[in-house]
């Protein structure tokens, strides 16, 4: 699938389900600290995104957190109740979401046919009005809000966590 179909896809399920959105379209990025370089991140606030696993390999999550935080691996793992948490491979990512390293994203779930992802949301992002993620590819950020985000993800049938990854 190309970059420019991979978007469609996220454009045609969020007219769907009638979400209200804005897209921003950029160079590729691969870190928050390119997006600020551009000053994507003046429209409102870009989403940190993590893709982690469990020591057994069984379990896969979808992490969506603010930028200024850290990778809270250990918080993480008490809170959903998991011995070790790490970050997935290229190779995980690539069959479970259809996503390249910088591209991960909340809508990397429509490619998860059996919604074996389970998301986790930061709960300081509730309530925001102006979220930036990709849509499947990293040349473009869509502006929503989280409630809209929450809803879509949550559409699609995946397993959603609210945790308050304080670090």
């Amino acid at each position: 699938m190309s970059d420019l179909e991979k978007r469609q896809k996220v454009y045609d399920y969020l007219k769907r389900l009638e979400v209200k959105y804005t897209v921003t379209e950029h160079p590729a990025v691969f870190s928050i600290d390119e997006i600020k370089a551009l000053k994507i991140n003046l429209k409102g606030d870009v989403c940190k995104n993590l893709f982690l696993r469990d020591s057994a390999g069984k379990r896969h999550f979808l992490v969506t957190m603010r930028n200024d935080k850290t990778a809270p691996l250990k918080v993480l793992q008490q809170k959903l109740g998991i011995s070790r948490l790490s970050f997935a491979s290229q190779e995980r990512l690539a069959k479970y979401l259809d996503l390249a390293q910088g591209e991960v994203t909340p809508f990397g779930i429509l490619n998860d046919e059996g919604c074996e992802v389970e998301i986790v949301f930061d709960s300081a992002l509730e309530g925001n009005p102006c979220l930036g993620v990709h849509p499947n590819d990293n040349t473009a950020t869509v502006w929503i809000s989280f409630n809209d985000l929450y809803r879509s993800v949550s559409a699609h049938g995946n397993r959603i966590h609210m945790v308050a990854l304080d670090d």
